[in-house]
């Protein structure tokens, strides 16, 4: 009899297959005492070094597969082998309590992988999984085991398992492997991530499908719906495929529009941007027809080293994204970190609320050395490209203020210096602390844009946040009070002759695009992946109707009124 489960939609398609249950292998690691502590860190080094070569040969073959971008993934798991903290930490905890090595690897990874996972950003939350998946290669080798390898299945199938870590997706033969469901993850993690690069079917997050799920059942993954379905019978078979077959047809079709315009059917033009990390991600914007880059987060630098990145290593990155753009706006985001997003480099105060403390633009205004040489890379960059400068985490004018102070002092030096500087670099603000949202007539006067960062913005605002289980349903995109408060921010752009855009999760959001279109948005920024999806959607509404649904649903009591609004309208086509 046919049951289903339901998770998290990580990756659109449908697949059906019988399942393989990826089994986890045991590792039962006790506590030893060691007589020769040197023998054991030999040993842990030895494994450390085979984990290298392993990770080599998967980033190479990554590389070829699947680009550079999803191959950097694996320079980060390099970066874990090479952490002081994390090597030195297990060699030092052999030598000074006498224990084997087996037990110092886990001792230490266990209690990085908690730190991480205790972060709020989602994305931070996720690298908790990097850190697991080396540790457990390393483990591994030093238990004298061996991993499963998914490369070796000669058959259609559905992975289910607990977690697919970023070596265990990049070992997928899609030659026969359809999809796959996991207990855990989220849409940011890299399995998530490499899935959607992948073009296949992924649901995450089902909490139980490896405990429902046998190996050799005939299962459906759903990564439209989030749901996977097990022991369908013939009807529902018949039907999925016949999804499948349509979903097929509209990727042919959005396939059509990379190098349209995203303009609406009463001839509204809006800019259909993308969010990046690093300049591997390039690929994928420049793939599916970005009109720009909305928001280059640029902490991605700084992070997974043992010291500050230089000027000349910031000014490459920056150049070559605004280069490979030729001309079409890069909004880059300054420096930030803090909060969910820790440098052990700078040894940062810790405070008992991280969130609301000393971080981003607060940070880079009392370490002024650090913002200084992240100026002047941008400013030297800006030669190259349409660049746009972003300062995140503005609460007060006086930090704008202070913070275009040191930019055009920056100038001043780089032009004596002979060195050449774009005359047409805009400045704006992130909108993502809601004081700054409510006050946005008087930020207006004193930038070039807003771009709105709702992820915050929607926790702040409803002081709840997302990642907590017990309040994670006040997290409400479409509350009326969100939507007032963007409204308020674009109106007040719009009142000094200013632009506004997104760069939230929100904006790449299919019951969001009309709503934020009837709003005036003018820049929509989000995932490479998501941009053929909106702009098809857009070029399939008018902006007069749109209007007509935004000024009906700021007068809502509820997020779910205005979710059930945007639906009965027909404006979500897909």
């Amino acid at each position: 009899m046919a049951e289903s489960l339901t998770g998290i939609a990580a990756s659109k398609g449908i697949a059906i297959a019988k399942a393989f249950v990826l089994e986890q292998p045991d590792m039962d690691i006790q506590r030893k005492t060691t007589d020769d502590s040197q023998e054991e860190i030999g040993r842990f080094n030895e494994a450390v070094k085979k984990s290298k070569n392993e990770l080599l040969a998967i980033k190479e073959k990554t590389y070829k597969e699947m680009g550079e971008d999803k191959a950097e993934i694996f320079s980060a798991h390099l970066l874990v082998l090479e952490d002081p903290e994390i090597v030195d930490g297990v060699s030092s905890k052999i030598s000074e309590e006498n224990v084997n090595a087996e037990f110092a690897m886990k001792e230490i990874s266990d209690t990085f992988v908690a730190m991480f996972e205790s972060m709020e950003n989602e994305y931070m939350k996720e690298r908790a999984a990097d850190i697991r998946d080396v540790s457990k290669r390393v483990l591994l080798h030093l238990l004298g085991m061996e991993n499963t390898n998914l490369a070796l299945i000669d058959e259609e199938t559905v992975v289910i398992a607990e977690d697919l870590t970023p070596s265990d997706t990049a070992q997928l033969n899609l030659e026969y492997i359809r999809g796959f469901a996991t207990d855990i993850g989220g849409r940011t993690s890299h399995s998530a991530i490499m899935a959607r690069s992948m073009e296949i079917p992924a649901v995450v997050g089902t909490k139980n499908v490896t405990s429902t799920v046998k190996t050799g059942d005939l299962v459906i993954i759903d990564g439209m719906e989030g749901e996977v379905v097990l022991h369908p019978d013939d009807n529902t078979i018949a039907a999925f495929k016949e999804r499948l077959e349509e979903f097929n047809k509209q990727k042919q079709e959005w396939a059509k529009l990379i190098n349209e315009p995203s303009v609406t059917t009463d001839d509204h033009r809006v800019e259909l941007a993308a969010n990046i990390g690093t300049p591997g991600d390039m690929e994928g914007v420049l793939s599916n027809g970005a009109e720009g880059i909305g928001l280059y987060r640029t902490e991605f630098l700084y992070m997974g080293r043992d010291e500050l990145p230089t000027e000349e290593e910031q000014f490459e990155a920056y150049k070559e994204v605004l280069s490979r753009m030729e001309g079409r706006p890069v909004v880059i985001r300054t420096l930030d970190i803090g909060g969910d997003k820790e440098l052990p480099y700078l040894n940062l105060p810790k405070e008992l609320n991280p969130f609301l403390g000393f971080r981003a633009i607060r940070l880079c205004l009392e370490e002024t050395d650090m913002f200084k040489t992240q100026l002047r890379a941008l400013l030297r960059a800006s030669a190259f490209g349409n660049l746009k400068i972003m300062f995140p985490m503005v609460a007060s004018v006086e930090e704008v203020r202070q913070a275009k102070k040191i930019l055009e002092a920056v100038k001043e030096d780089l032009i004596k210096e002979g060195i050449d500087v774009s005359e047409k670099v805009e400045v704006g603000i992130m909108v993502e602390i809601p004081s700054t949202a409510v006050a946005a007539d008087i930020f207006a006067k004193e930038v070039d844009f807003f771009s709105i960062g709702t992820n915050d913005l929607i926790q702040y605002t409803m002081a709840a946040d997302r990642m907590s289980e017990k309040v994670a349903h006040l997290y409400q995109p479409y509350h009326p009070a969100i939507l007032r408060l963007i409204k308020n921010v674009i109106d007040a752009a719009h009142k000094e002759g200013k632009w506004a855009g997104m760069c939230g999760e929100m904006a790449g959001e299919e019951t969001a695009v009309p709503l934020l279109l009837g709003l005036g948005l003018d820049e929509f920024s989000m995932s490479a992946t998501s941009v053929l999806p909106a702009r098809s959607q857009l070029r399939k509404i008018s902006r007069s109707e749109a209007e007509k649904l935004a000024n009906e649903a700021i007068q809502l009591s509820t997020a779910d009124e205005v979710e059930e609004l945007v639906s009965s309208k027909g404006f979500i086509l897909s």
